[in-house]
């Protein structure tokens, strides 16, 4: 049992890893975006702040990281990370590319796909991972949602922490392909 809780937190390691290559800049509800320069004839707009809009299910909260991801949950127990890529969003990966992740990032797991999406800007994959240890045997298997969403030229990777419910992982893919700005008031 030892060896499958390592599993899951190697897990957790990985899935964090893939996609803490870093959030500059992030806030809690709004995200400051700097205007591109005038051009010379045009006269400069002062600066407006523009929010990131995520749809969350009714009772969870959102949190901003040490590290700046955002993460999202019911209170105290984060289920969704999300990790904003500024100027990324022409890198937006296709659910293929998120599942070769998938299978090179948990090689020392199983997984069953359960979903593969794709849109003009979002990609997902649903998968369920089971440790394999090393007895042979396998280790409790849990859901788990990878994904991307392009929102302009910004790109928004997501991703679910492991232990989370087959419904809060449906609720994550719903939240990552839902994010957008707020128009500025």
């Amino acid at each position: 049992m030892r060896r499958a809780g390592s599993q899951s937190a190697r897990a957790a390691l990985v899935a964090l890893c893939w996609l803490a290559a870093g959030c500059g800049g992030c806030k809690q509800d709004e995200a400051p975006v700097t205007p591109e320069p005038a051009a010379p004839e045009q006269r400069p707009v002062s600066q407006r702040r523009v929010g990131v809009k995520v749809p969350m299910p009714p009772g969870w909260t959102a949190q901003v990281a040490s590290d700046g991801s955002f993460q999202f949950g019911p209170p105290g127990r984060p289920v969704l990370r999300v990790d904003l890529r500024p100027g990324q969003g022409a890198t937006l990966p296709a659910p293929e590319a998120l599942l070769q992740s998938v299978d090179e990032s948990f090689a020392g797991f199983e997984h069953t796909l359960e979903q593969q999406a794709g849109g003009e800007d979002f990609s997902l994959v649903r998968v369920r991972l089971t440790p394999k240890l090393e007895d042979g045997g396998s280790g409790a298997s849990y859901p788990a949602l990878f994904g991307a969403r392009r929102v302009e030229k910004d790109l928004f990777l997501c991703a679910t922490f492991p232990g989370v419910g087959a419904d809060e992982v449906l609720q994550a893919s719903d939240a990552c392909k839902g994010i957008e700005f707020q128009p500025p008031r």
